[in-house]
């Protein structure tokens, strides 16, 4: 049965609004990207002071994700690695620390949350693996994730008093390289969930990875739940117990000083693909970038709207079958 032509345009149409609204609708955190992102905002320096060390929420473990997907099977760390680890052993001897390989991170998924493992497995790009099981650990152990490329200054035990939170550079998306949760917290089970419905293959690999399981995606969970809060009260004070906490890591000049942890200079980039670069050149040209995109979207706007009006001026009216003269 052949569909009229004017309701396979609908049709087309409709699926194509359809498509476009989700895309934007799942696209519109890049708003909170440039401005204030939600949760209590604490310096390291504040934590450091901080007289609130009654109740630990965190335990003492820190983890860290080690997969070597360019030469599988080989668990060595490499030296500057190596360092940065041993750096937080030597501040912090009582702590437990786990180091989760690729064999220990899959048969932790597997054997904990098999229902994720398909999931799991089948993420185009490794390190989609490395961010996805730290979200995980976070939820099932609780305690301190950090980078290998991160290391530590001092000990960490006043962090643990927070029930959970993740690292704020100041500037863009929050980060994932250095979180901390006690076990269970619901914003972890929210985000552990939302894995599924984000597991979007972009055109580009930059994109796919940042807002599937990288920093973009965590930043929209931590508006997306903190926007499921009551709104803070100065009355009820006890509204503020579920708010999570941005622990500020700003290298920006004049920022406040690191009091727990390190990074090592050059360090990170072990995912780069070719598109990196241009999101990196983006972020480093913001005017520019929206001056173009908007003179970019004016130029099509602009010709789509010429060649609706030359075909309607040019178009033509199809006529009625006449009978044939014999």
């Amino acid at each position: 049965m052949r569909i009229p032509l004017k309701i396979s345009v609908v049709l087309w149409a409709i699926a194509l609004v359809t498509l476009l609204g989700y895309s934007i609708s799942r696209l519109l955190f890049f708003k909170s990207i440039f401005f204030e992102h939600a949760g209590i905002r604490l310096t390291q320096p504040q934590v450091a002071a901080a007289d609130n060390r009654t109740v630990q929420h965190i335990p003492k473990i820190i983890h860290n994700v080690f997969h070597n997907w360019r030469v599988p099977g080989n668990d060595t760390l490499p030296a500057d690695w190596a360092a940065m680890r041993q750096s937080c052993m030597d501040t912090n001897p009582h702590f437990e620390f786990k180091l989760w390989t690729e064999k220990a991170s899959r048969d932790f998924i597997e054997e904990e949350y098999p229902w994720f493992l398909r999931t799991y497995e089948g993420y185009r790009y490794p390190v989609q693996r490395v961010d996805a099981v730290r979200y995980f650990i976070m939820l099932h152990y609780g305690g301190i994730y950090l980078d290998l490329d991160n290391g530590c200054k001092a000990d960490l035990t006043p962090l643990l008093y927070y029930p959970a939170w993740v690292t704020d550079g100041g500037r863009g998306a929050l980060s994932n390289n250095i979180l901390g949760a006690r076990p269970n917290h619901p914003f972890w089970h929210r985000l552990t969930l939302s894995l599924l419905p984000y597991n979007w293959n972009w055109p580009l690999p930059f994109v796919t990875i940042m807002y599937s399981s990288g920093q973009w995606f965590l930043t929209a969970m931590w508006e997306e739940y903190h926007a499921l809060l009551p709104k803070p009260d100065a009355d009820a004070p006890q509204q503020h117990e579920h708010r999570l906490y941005r622990v500020m890591m700003d290298m920006a000049p004049g920022a406040d000083p690191w009091v727990f942890f390190s990074h090592q200079d050059g360090g990170g980039g072990t995912w780069n693909n070719w598109d990196n670069t241009l999101f990196a050149g983006i972020g480093d040209h913001l005017l520019l970038f929206f001056a173009v995109l908007l003179g970019g979207i004016g130029l099509v706007a602009w010709l789509g709207l010429r060649c609706v009006r030359r075909y309607r001026r040019n178009g033509y009216t199809r006529l009625k079958n006449r009978p044939s003269s014999v």
